[in-house]
């Protein structure tokens, strides 16, 4: 599945020429840093879904290329933020701005960005896309400490997790698609349909991300990464929740304390696949998949539309 880049090609060439204009600095050293974020980003998922939500909208206008510019800023921020936070040397294949600049400027370029988003706004007046994307700031921030404190005693509840992911990853790209509906329309009941249409589409998107754990079609081998980190995905709850006792207690204690094991690893996921729970998981992504899909149908066919599907198909079919 391809993204529909096609689409917004024109518009997609004045958002990047925007985007890099709204994170420039007159300090030297923030200005390189900001010069090597921007040149090592990723597929812009996210600027694409407001853009396309905008036009799917009304139109796209010089406050829906703010709402991109503004999601990407955030989201950038959010990444410098979690290198810290997971003290990751590598991002996308390149070293993360943390191995290169360290943890005291790595905090300041994030918070950097935070301000440059929220100025951004402000000067233009564009009060109510601030308080949609402060609010996704906010649900991001309380995701991953709930996801930290969950990790700890290896909670154990199915809707603990979706709690932790519908803020933590389906947080920004629900706001994104608000953002981009209301700068096209400026109507309620629209941008809230476009909210819960970027939630789901946001909530497959982990799920597919918690699947590359125990098995990435792009190596065709699992990574065990989420495992290591003690994160309680999908796969591992509904596991953890459909087997015996003593099969639990053996996992669990696994995870603990032997997580860099990776033969123990190995065996981990064995058991993930036996127990279902790799099957489980790919059934309630594709639910949510559908959720988004019916919300995108409550608008009229266009290639528009087409071209939101097609995000949202790539979201569950990708390979990496």
């Amino acid at each position: 599945m391809e993204l529909p880049n096609s689409l917004i090609k024109k518009e997609l060439q004045i958002f990047e020429a925007k985007f890099k204009d709204s994170v420039k600095s007159n300090a030297p050293l923030l200005d390189r840093m900001m010069r090597y974020v921007v040149k090592r980003k990723g597929k812009q998922l996210r600027p694409m879904f407001v853009l396309l939500s905008a036009k799917l909208s009304g139109g796209i206008n010089e406050s829906s290329y703010r709402a991109a510019s503004m999601v990407e800023i955030l989201h950038t921020a959010t990444l410098v933020h979690d290198d810290v936070v997971d003290d990751s040397m590598e991002r996308r294949g390149f070293f993360s701005t943390y191995a290169l600049w360290k943890a005291k400027a790595n905090v300041l370029i994030g918070d950097y960005l935070l301000a440059k988003g929220l100025l951004l706004s402000l000067t233009n007046n564009d009060y109510k896309i601030l308080h949609i994307l402060s609010d996704a700031v906010r649900k991001l921030s309380e995701g991953e400490l709930l996801q930290m404190q969950k990790a700890r005693t290896l909670n154990l509840q199915e809707d603990i997790y979706y709690e932790i992911i519908r803020n933590k990853t389906a947080s920004l790209l629900a706001s994104a698609c608000a953002a981009g509906a209301w700068s096209g329309c400026e109507d309620d009941a629209i941008t809230e349909r476009m909210r819960l249409f970027g939630e789901s589409t946001g909530m497959a998107f982990q799920i597919k991300d918690d699947l590359f754990d125990y098995a990435s079609e792009n190596v065709g081998k699992p990574t065990g990464n989420d495992i290591k980190e003690k994160k309680l995905t999908l796969p591992l709850i509904y596991t953890l929740n459909n087997v015996d006792k003593a099969l639990r207690r053996k996992i669990i204690y696994i995870i603990k304390n032997h997580n860099r094991d990776k033969e123990k690893v190995k065996w981990v996921i064995e058991q993930v696949e036996k127990a279902g729970g790799i099957e489980y998981a790919k059934h309630k992504m594709n639910d949510y998949r559908d959720e988004a899909l019916a919300m995108l149908h409550q608008f009229p066919k266009s290639e528009i539309r087409q071209g939101l599907e097609d995000m949202v198909k790539f979201v569950t079919d990708r390979k990496y």
